[in-house]
């Protein structure tokens, strides 16, 4: 189960014993893109069971091969928003889990000048305000993709969104505590700080690049 952060409130840190192991290796610059996929993916998988534990259900009678039962099913449309390119590198592992939510997608970029993130594509289920929105990124650095992707999403009337990363800056978490106080991020290691390029001190490196083998 994750623990609220003593600095961060909206801060859900992940300490389990299998979510560190695989995210130690994942860390690590031996390992090659397809590991680092598999492990991505099932570290998100690992997060997605706390994640989602107050879903909504619904109690409906289930016929089994001995006798009738009452069950709970889920009772609420759940779409996965990964922010491009990287986001896409956790999603099958959520999806492993929760097969039957959706898949929206917001690409952002950022500007290596700027540092600020520019949107160049948002698809998404035209119903995806009536439930949960699984916010989907390994880095969060300075904030600002996460941030306008929260902006972008509640504008669709959004309302219960969960931001899902990796490995986070204190200073990617300050900047959405601040423009969006009422999201709650969980993160599998809250990591030292940003470099002058704004890329996460010890972080991952480029989570694209490793993911897909780009340079």
């Amino acid at each position: 189960m994750p623990v609220t952060h003593e600095q961060f409130s909206n801060l859900r840190l992940f300490v389990h014993p299998l979510i560190q192991d695989k995210l130690a290796r994942a860390r690590s610059t031996e390992t090659p893109p397809s590991q680092f996929r598999r492990l991505l993916n099932e570290v998100a998988g690992l997060m997605t069971y706390e994640v989602c534990r107050d879903l909504r259900t619904r109690e409906e009678t289930v016929t089994t091969p001995i006798a009738t039962t009452e069950g709970q099913l889920l009772d609420e449309p759940i779409t996965l928003v990964p922010i491009l390119r990287a986001g896409i590198g956790m999603t099958d592992g959520i999806l492993s889990l929760l097969p039957e939510a959706r898949v929206g997608h917001i690409g952002l970029y950022r500007n290596e000048e700027t540092l600020e993130p520019v949107e160049y594509y948002a698809k998404m289920p035209p119903d995806v305000a009536d439930g949960v929105v699984l916010l989907i990124d390994p880095m969060l650095a300075t904030g600002g993709s996460a941030s306008a992707a929260l902006t972008q999403l509640k504008k669709r009337g959004c309302s219960r969104i969960r931001l899902i990363c990796l490995v986070a800056a204190p200073e990617g978490i300050a900047r959405i505590e601040q423009d969006h106080p009422d999201i709650t991020m969980f993160v599998a290691a809250l990591d030292e700080k940003l470099d002058e390029s704004g890329y996460i001190i010890p972080g991952l490196g480029d989570a694209g690049d490793r993911l897909f083998g780009t340079q």
